[in-house]
C-alpha cells in the first residue's frame, strides 16, 4: 500500500418538542414480534456494480462524503440536495471534477426550500442517498429514502426520539432497504486494533467499557445564520442529556457483539452537571439581545449515563461540547485478562506481553505500540490505512467507512452496521433525557431487534 498509486486504485476498485422525546416508549401495536423473513440482522441485497448516489444536505459534513464518494470506482453521483443553491452549486463541480467519461456528467440538483428533497426523491432513481442535515430530519428522511426505494445512509444520531426509531426499523423491514447509521469512529486505526484484540480474546471476558464525545464546540455558536451551530445551540438549550452518544458507544458496542448473539444493553442512569458554560460564553461574546442570550440553557455541560447490559456488563458514556478540556473518546474496554484504553492508545494484560511489559501494572504505551500494532493491526487498515490516511477525513477514518458501504453494496455482502445498532446506539439520547429528568431513574432500552439478536452474527474480522 505505501507505493500505491492513489489515483489508478481509486479507479479500478426544527428542534422537536420535549414531549415528544418521551414518546414511543410503549406502544404495544408498535412493537410487534419481528419477522424472521423480513428481520435485517445480516441482511444483504443482490450487488450493485455501479451505485447511483444522491446527496441531501451538502454543508460542511455533507459537502465531503460527496466529493469522496465521488472519486471511489463504481459510484455515480446522480443528484444533489440543501436548502441553499450555492451549497448544490460547488458540491456538484467537485463532484463533476472527479468524474470520467459519463461519470457524475448529469447530475440533478435540487434547493430552495424544506421540501425539495422529497422530489428529489420521486425524480431520481437512486441507488442510495445519503443524509446529512440537522438531526430533526434524519428519520423523516431516512424513512422517505426507502419508501422511495433507496438504501438510506445517516449521519450521527439516526433518530432523536424511540418513536422515529421504531418507525425507522419497521419502514427497513418492510422495504428491504438498508439504512446504516454513518457512525464512522468505528473505523479508527485504534478501534480496529481493539476489535481485533477483543476478538482474538486477548482481554478474557469482557466486563465493562467507557465511551465519551468530549470536545470543546462552543465556536459552533458562531454559525448564526447558517451551519451546524445554527440548529445545534438550540439543542443545548432546551434538551438535558447526552445528545451526542455514538461516537464513543459506537466502538465499545462492537467489541462487546452488543445486539450480536452476545448481549444487548438493558437499563440506563444519567446525570448531567449544572448548565453553566453556554450561558457565560453568550454573556461574555454576544450582545444582551442576541437571540443566544435570550435562550435559557437546560442542558448540563457534562452528562454522564451508566448502562447496563443483559450479561450485566458495564458502560460508562459522557457527552460534554462546552467545557475547556482537550478531545477524548475516552475508548476503554476492560476484561478479565487486560484493559485496553485510548487518549493517549495504552494497553495493559495480566502477566504483561513479552518484550513489552513485565505486568498489567504497566501500559504498554508510545513507541512500544507499534510492536503491538505489527502482530494485530486489523486487516482492514492493512489493506487500506496508507490510502484512507492519504483520502483523509478524520485521519482516514471517514475514508474507510465509504470505502467499505462500496465494497459491501458492489459484493452484496452485508453492511458493517445495521439498522438495529444505530437504533440501540442512537437510543442513548432521549432514554438519558428521560433519566434526568426523573432525577436518574432507571430507564430501559427497547429491543429494536424484537430477540432476534440473538441468531445475528457478531461482526467479521474483514480483510
Amino acid at each position: 500500500m505505501k507505493n500505491l498509486n492513489r489515483r489508478r486504485f481509486l479507479q479500478r476498485s426544527g428542534l422537536a418538542t420535549t414531549a415528544a422525546f418521551f414518546s414511543g416508549f410503549t406502544n404495544p401495536k408498535k412493537t410487534l414480534a419481528a419477522n424472521p423473513k423480513q428481520y435485517l440482522g445480516g441482511f444483504s441485497v443482490a450487488p450493485i456494480p455501479n451505485i447511483r448516489m444522491a446527496f441531501i444536505g451538502v454543508g460542511y459534513r455533507g459537502h465531503g462524503h460527496a466529493e469522496q464518494w465521488a472519486q471511489i470506482a463504481g459510484t455515480e453521483v446522480v443528484a444533489i440536495c440543501d436548502l441553499y443553491d450555492d451549497l448544490v452549486n460547488k458540491t456538484k463541480t467537485v463532484c463533476q471534477k472527479h468524474g470520467k467519461g459519463n461519470r457524475h456528467k448529469n447530475i440533478k440538483t435540487y434547493s430552495g426550500n424544506e421540501t425539495a428533497w422529497k422530489k428529489m426523491l420521486t425524480e431520481v432513481q437512486a441507488d442510495a442517498v445519503v443524509i446529512s442535515t440537522n438531526w430533526k430530519n434524519h428519520a423523516p428522511m431516512a424513512i422517505g429514502t426507502m419508501e422511495a426505494g433507496a438504501h438510506a445512509f445517516v449521519e450521527v444520531p439516526l433518530a432523536l426520539t424511540i418513536e422515529e426509531m421504531w418507525d425507522l426499523v419497521r419502514t427497513a423491514e418492510s422495504t428491504q432497504k438498508h439504512c446504516m447509521m454513518l457512525e464512522n469512529v468505528n473505523y479508527g486505526r485504534e478501534e480496529l486494533l481493539f476489535l481485533n484484540l477483543c476478538r482474538q480474546q486477548k482481554l478474557g471476558e469482557l466486563l465493562h467499557g467507557e465511551a465519551a464525545y468530549i470536545h470543546e464546540l462552543r465556536w459552533q455558536m458562531e454559525e448564526v445564520e447558517r451551519g451546524t451551530g445554527s440548529w445545534r445551540t438550540d439543542h443545548y438549550a432546551a434538551r438535558n442529556g447526552n445528545l451526542y452518544p455514538t461516537h464513543g458507544l459506537g466502538p465499545i458496542a462492537q467489541y462487546m457483539n452488543i445486539g450480536r448473539t452476545d448481549d444487548l444493553f438493558h437499563r440506563i442512569v444519567s446525570f448531567s452537571s449544572p448548565a453553566k458554560g453556554r450561558r457565560l460564553h453568550a454573556q461574555k461574546n454576544y450582545p444582551e439581545e442576541h437571540r443566544w442570550n435570550q435562550l435559557e440553557f437546560k442542558g448540563g455541560d457534562l452528562n454522564s449515563s451508566l448502562i447496563k447490559t443483559k450479561l450485566g456488563r458495564t458502560i460508562l458514556v459522557q457527552w460534554d461540547e462546552t467545557s475547556p478540556r482537550p478531545y477524548t473518546r475516552h475508548n476503554l474496554i476492560q476484561g478479565s485478562l487486560g484493559t485496553l484504553a485510548g487518549f493517549p492508545t495504552r494497553l495493559a494484560f495480566e502477566g504483561g506481553m513479552s518484550g513489552l511489559s513485565d505486568s498489567h501494572h504497566q501500559w504498554i504505551q508510545g513507541d512500544a505500540l507499534e510492536k503491538v500494532y505489527e502482530q494485530y493491526e486489523h486487516p482492514l487498515y492493512k489493506r487500506l490505512g496508507a490510502l484512507a490516511e492519504k483520502m483523509g477525513g478524520h485521519g482516514g477514518m471517514d475514508f474507510m467507512m465509504r470505502y467499505r458501504v462500496v465494497e459491501c453494496l458492489q459484493k452484496g455482502e452485508p453492511l458493517d452496521q445495521n439498522i438495529y445498532e444505530g437504533c440501540f446506539w442512537s437510543a442513548v439520547a432521549p432514554l438519558s433525557e428521560q433519566s434526568v429528568a426523573q432525577d436518574g431513574q432507571v430507564q430501559s432500552f427497547p429491543d429494536f431487534t424484537r430477540g432476534q439478536w440473538k441468531n445475528t452474527a457478531p461482526l467479521a474480522i474483514v480483510s
